[in-house]
C-alpha cells in the first residue's frame, strides 16, 4: 500500500524559489497580488499546491522610491541606479532602508555598493542567474568603472595599485605583505582632474574586493573625500562619500547580448572646486 503524499502549500513553493527571503516578505508578497497559480492571483499562503500547478511570480518590479532608478529589467536581472546613503542589502541593524527592501524583495544579490557610495549594481532574479552573474564576477567579466573625488594630487596622473587585501574582526580591511593572507586585489587608475587639495579620478576595477578602491586610495595617502574609515578626516565639502560606480557593462549569461551602463557624475562631485 503506497503512502499518500500531501501536496506542498503555496509558501513552501515561495521558500524555495526565494531561498534569500522570509516568510514574512514572502506572504507581503502574496498580499500584494504579486502571485498567480495557474493564471489566477492567489493571496493564501496554505493554498495546497499540486505538482501539476503553475506558480507565477509577477516579472515587473514596481517602485517609487527616487533613491533607486530602474535602468533595465528582464525576466532574469534587474539593473539600478542606487542614490548614496542607501545600503544594498539588509545589515544587523538596518532591515528597512536597503536596496533589496525597496525592490520588495523580489531579486537575489549579486555585488554591493557600500551604503555612502553611489552608482550601478545588478540584481538577479533567481537563484540560477545568480549564480552565472556571480561567476562572470569571479572570472572578472565585467567591466566596473567607478568616479572618485580624493584629497591632494596624485604623483602619476595614471597607475594601478596591487596588494593582498586581509580584514580584522572588525571587518576593516588593509594590505599584507603575505599573499597566503590576504586576497589580491588591483586598481587601476587615471586622472580626469586635479587641483590643490583635491583630485577626481577615474577608477577601473581587475577585481573587486571588499573596500578595495577606498583602502588602495587611503594607503597610497589620498583618501576619497568623506571616507572616515579610512583616514580622510572630518572635512567633508560635498556631505558624502565621494565614491560613484558610473559604468557597468557584461554579457547577458542568458541571451549573450552585451549589456552596458552608465549613469552621470553626480552633481557634488562636479560642483567642488578642486
Amino acid at each position: 500500500m503506497s503512502e499518500r503524499v500531501s501536496p506542498r502549500i503555496l509558501l513552501d513553493v515561495l521558500q524555495e524559489r526565494f531561498p534569500d527571503s522570509s516568510k514574512t516578505t514572502l506572504r507581503k508578497m502574496l498580499q500584494a497580488d504579486r502571485v498567480r497559480v495557474n493564471g489566477n492571483t492567489e493571496r493564501n499562503a496554505k493554498r495546497p499546491v499540486a505538482s501539476g500547478d503553475r506558480v507565477e511570480i509577477g516579472s515587473k518590479v514596481e517602485i517609487s522610491d527616487p533613491r533607486v532608478t530602474i535602468l533595465y529589467e528582464d525576466d532574469d536581472l534587474i539593473v539600478i541606479d542606487k542614490a548614496a546613503g542607501l545600503l544594498t542589502v539588509a545589515s544587523p541593524t538596518e532591515t528597512e532602508e536597503t536596496v533589496v527592501a525597496i525592490l520588495n524583495h523580489r531579486v537575489h544579490v549579486v555585488h554591493r555598493l557600500d551604503r555612502d557610495s553611489s552608482g550601478v549594481l545588478v540584481f538577479a532574479k533567481d537563484a540560477d542567474m545568480r549564480e552565472r552573474l556571480q561567476a562572470l564576477f569571479a572570472a572578472h567579466d565585467i567591466e566596473r568603472v567607478y568616479v572618485a573625488i580624493v584629497h591632494g594630487r596624485l604623483p602619476q596622473p595614471i597607475g594601478t595599485f596591487r596588494s593582498y587585501l586581509t580584514e580584522d574582526r572588525s571587518l576593516h580591511v588593509k594590505s599584507t605583505a603575505n599573499p597566503r593572507k590576504g586576497k589580491e586585489a588591483i586598481t587601476h587608475y587615471r586622472t580626469l582632474a586635479s587641483g590643490d587639495q583635491y583630485s577626481m579620478l577615474e577608477i577601473t576595477l581587475e577585481t573587486g574586493r571588499r573596500n578595495q578602491i577606498r583602502v588602495h586610495l587611503a594607503e597610497a595617502g589620498h583618501p576619497i573625500v568623506g571616507d572616515t574609515m579610512y583616514g580622510a578626516g572630518r572635512e567633508n565639502p560635498i556631505g558624502r562619500l565621494a565614491l560613484h560606480a558610473r559604468h557597468l557593462g557584461f554579457m547577458h549569461p542568458g541571451t549573450g547580448r552585451k549589456l552596458t551602463f552608465e549613469v552621470p557624475i553626480p552633481e557634488a562631485f562636479l560642483g567642488l572646486r578642486l
